[in-house]
């Protein structure tokens, strides 16, 4: 039977990673440290997916400040292979190794074939890297579905039992279990084998209360209403035609742009908001959509909506 005590320690050390992740710049919501709490217990990999610029790799440096830990991280593209994931064997010094035993005319000093297929002439590449760390460690396995599907047969092995094999040595296992993170921009389809391994989690774009939250916490310089107007006005942004939605980088970026020109609310003037629309716009075809008619709709629906809010208290007020 559960005591209420054993029922609460659970809650209570979701709560204290949230509150280390704040410490660490970033404000997780209850359900995604739900997922990241249990991750960790169950010493499973966490899948998270979702749209470029909504805060996954920030995650994995955020968990790894507040755990005091090691990040590793793998970048994948196209074309990542064994040798430049997890290891290869350093063909430089295993050569000059053997040349050395060569010329010494002692037998007892020469090296045989196995000496040179040991562990110290491995070089680490992320994946051994991460697993044979002796503490805390996060491996960050970053934009996973733009590896190719072979490389994801090859990663199994890593995320079911936390070990590499290397034919010429055997198993290494990780004598420390490191967090692993993996993130996708569903640029394509993952296999069902790697998303069975994994526990996961979609992440999308913040709510308004939340996007406010994070600026502010990232940059407190700021004034309050620059970044209630400038997040509102992403947050419509984001509902326009776009080919590439700005996520909450872009956001911090425009709001910094805002604050280094000397603005403490969002300009009226629509020639001063199109001179920072690269932070926020990044094709052509989406800086092109957004001409000064469209940003001033745009500007004037959020005061619209305070208007409506602001009315809407007042109506409660005198109920």
């Amino acid at each position: 039977m559960t005591t209420p005590d054993q029922t609460g320690q659970p809650a209570a050390e979701e709560r204290l990673l949230r509150e280390r992740l704040q410490r660490a710049g970033y404000l997780a919501d209850e359900d995604l440290a739900t997922t990241v709490w249990l991750a960790s217990a169950l010493q499973r990999p966490l899948l998270l997916e979702g749209d470029a610029g909504v805060g996954k790799t920030a995650l994995a440096t955020a968990l790894t400040q507040s755990q005091n830990a090691v990040l590793v991280r793998l970048q994948c593209f196209e074309g990542l292979d064994l040798a430049q994931a997890a290891y290869e064997w350093n063909y430089g010094r295993q050569l000059m190794a053997i040349r050395m035993s060569e010329a010494d005319k002692d037998a007892a000093g020469r090296v045989r074939e196995s000496d040179v297929f040991s562990r110290e002439y491995l070089l680490e590449r992320p994946l051994l890297r991460a697993i044979s760390q002796t503490g805390p460690c996060v491996l960050l396995i970053d934009e996973i579905d733009r590896a190719d599907e072979a490389f994801e047969a090859f990663l199994l092995e890593v995320l079911a039992e936390y070990q590499i094999t290397v034919p010429e040595i055997g198993t290494i296992r990780a004598t420390h279990i490191p967090q692993v993170i993996l993130t996708s921009n569903g640029t394509r389809e993952l296999s069902d084998a790697l998303r069975r391994r994994c526990l996961y989690h979609y992440l999308d774009y913040p709510t308004l209360a939340r996007e406010i939250a994070i600026v502010k916490a990232a940059l407190p310089q700021v004034d309050t209403r620059l970044v209630e107007d400038a997040v509102q006005f992403v947050q419509r942004l984001r509902r326009e035609d776009l080919a590439k939605i700005p996520g909450i980088a872009e956001t911090l970026d425009w709001v910094s742009a805002l604050f280094q020109m000397r603005h403490n609310s969002l300009p009226e003037d629509m020639s001063a908001v199109l001179g920072t629309l690269g932070c926020l716009l990044k094709t052509r075809e989406d800086r092109f959509l957004m001409g000064p008619d469209r940003l001033r709709q745009l500007t004037e629906g959020r005061r619209t909506v305070g208007v409506a809010e602001n009315t809407n208290e007042q109506a409660k007020a005198a109920a």
